[in-house]
């Protein structure tokens, strides 16, 4: 019985040391542009988002041993994927304005920054003040927007005859 535990054991020990072999991508490709905000807004992202969402990614220790390793470069590859903030010139600027609204609803609904990244990263936790400061930031080109479609379809309506009163019309 004991040397089954012991070969058990040592074939463990085994397969973790073969799996450290596997190579995973935890590069950091250049930064082609920065997305603009204000400094605070910046601060915010590089604590809670940079990590997975940009080529500024700070590779912990625990990110070079398997089979975490691999979960972490998952997580990097997907977030890059749906927003890359280093590479925010490569989006249109309808793009822009559509990943920033649905990040804020990511952030919204406590999905962004996901839990299982704040256990290790309690300085990536948003306070009441960062969600205020991200809302504003992440919507402010939907409110203008708005207010630009609110104006054009104000003066389209001012100007068209069919629309006016019968008091203006005599």
């Amino acid at each position: 019985m004991k040397s089954i535990l012991l070969f058990g054991f040592l074939a463990l020990i085994a397969v973790i040391g073969l799996i450290q072999l596997i190579p995973v991508d935890r590069s950091n490709p250049p930064v082609e542009s920065d997305i603009p905000t204000s400094p605070e807004v910046k601060a915010i992202l590089r604590r809670a988002c940079y990590d997975c969402h940009s080529h500024e990614t700070v590779w912990p220790w625990y990110s070079q041993v398997a089979p975490i390793s691999w979960l972490l470069a998952q997580d990097v590859h997907e977030g890059r994927e749906e927003i890359n903030f280093s590479t925010w010139n490569r989006y249109s600027t309808k793009e822009q304005v559509k990943k920033l609204k649905e990040s804020w609803q990511e952030v919204a609904e406590g999905e962004m920054p996901p839990w299982f990244y704040l256990l290790p990263h309690r300085r990536a936790r948003l306070s009441p003040q960062d969600r205020v400061r991200l809302r504003a930031w992440a919507l402010a080109p939907l409110d203008a927007e708005a207010s630009t479609g609110e104006r054009l379809e104000k003066h389209e309506r001012d100007d068209d005859p069919s629309r006016s009163t019968e008091g203006e019309r005599q």
